[in-house]
């Protein structure tokens, strides 16, 4: 068997798992692949308040993996009760943790428990989780765009149906085989992204690189599935910046007509989102008023100046 089949599985199943109906979760504890909520719960009712790694964890560097045994000092390796009594019923002294970063404010933080079997986290293995890193946090934003769209679970004849995001599939060479509505409405004002000789692009040069490449990317090879990601294409101003998510089209999702489907490109952003609160903004983060309609207007993804002109303050103190 080929070695990179193991991997090459995980991979399909989280692309899989991007698009089929599945529990978004705050938190979730699984051991064999299956969710432990008896674990949840003894952690956040027993150990959560006095954890001693929460706050190094929220300083890791995004995307550092590193060992759970260094979030500890050498004291708290002797004193703590997360340490000494909840990890080794997790089977999770030996185990890894990384913080990642993604589009709209997310923070992800994957623990892994010690590994199966025997032996340590040798590089094979810790290469491996490195190389599934921006799979999960692409599969992590995908299933967020898809629960604010009210799309979750959908067939790819759904997903054509909604009409809170875009959905344009690219045929196997990138051309585009087929759009919604809001999709094609998007292509056709030709503002941010638009079509051209029958490929997906983007009006600004920088987002257009990085958009051909994403499409690259999750398209099928003769040796490969191709690979999904995320990024943001700013409009004109004052619209707000849209957000694309491509992932690889799998054989199960073509099954409505259109077998040369290579890839699904989805698109948040379409409509003005409904203002936050800054008030509310403002009394969750602990930020005076200002301070909160700055953050309101960053969350919508403002660029510093734009967020100068509709705040009426001057660009050196949006930016402090």
């Amino acid at each position: 068997m080929n070695r990179q089949d193991p991997f090459e599985r995980l991979l399909a199943s989280l692309q899989a798992a991007a698009l089929d109906d599945a529990t978004i979760l705050f938190f979730g504890t699984y051991r064999r692949g299956q969710r432990r909520t008896d674990l949840e719960r003894d952690y956040f009712e027993t150990y959560f308040q006095q954890d001693d790694r929460i706050p190094r964890l929220r300083h890791l560097r995004d995307g550092k993996l590193v060992r759970v045994a260094s979030l500890y000092s050498a004291r708290e390796l002797r004193t703590s009760a997360t340490w000494n009594e909840a990890l080794p019923r997790y089977s999770a002294q030996n185990g890894l943790i990384v913080r990642l970063h993604g589009l709209h404010g997310l923070r992800l933080i994957w623990d892994l428990t010690d590994p199966a079997g025997r032996g340590d986290w040798d590089s094979g293995r810790v290469r491996t989780i490195r190389r599934l890193l921006p799979h999960v946090r692409n599969f992590v934003q995908v299933r967020r765009a898809l629960a604010a769209a009210r799309a979750l679970g959908p067939s790819p004849l759904h997903l054509f149906e909604n009409d809170r995001l875009g959905v344009i599939h690219p045929d196997r060479q990138g051309r585009i085989a087929q759009a919604n509505d809001r999709a094609g409405g998007l292509l056709a004002a030709g503002s941010a992204v638009r079509q051209q000789d029958g490929f997906l692009r983007a009006r600004r040069a920088d987002d257009d690189t990085r958009l051909k490449r994403l499409v690259a990317a999750a398209l099928p090879t003769r040796d490969a599935q191709g690979t999904g990601g995320s990024m943001m294409i700013r409009q004109p101003f004052p619209r707000p910046a849209l957000t694309l998510h491509v992932q690889p089209a799998t054989v199960r999702h073509l099954d409505f007509g259109a077998p040369d489907v290579g890839a699904l490109v989805l698109i948040e952003g379409l409509d003005r989102p409904t203002r936050r609160s800054a008030r509310r903004v403002g009394s969750a983060l602990g930020l005076p008023p200002a301070e909160s309609r700055v953050a309101v207007l960053l969350a919508e993804g403002r660029t510093m100046s734009e967020i100068a002109v509709l705040s009426g303050l001057a660009e050196s103190t949006v930016r402090t």
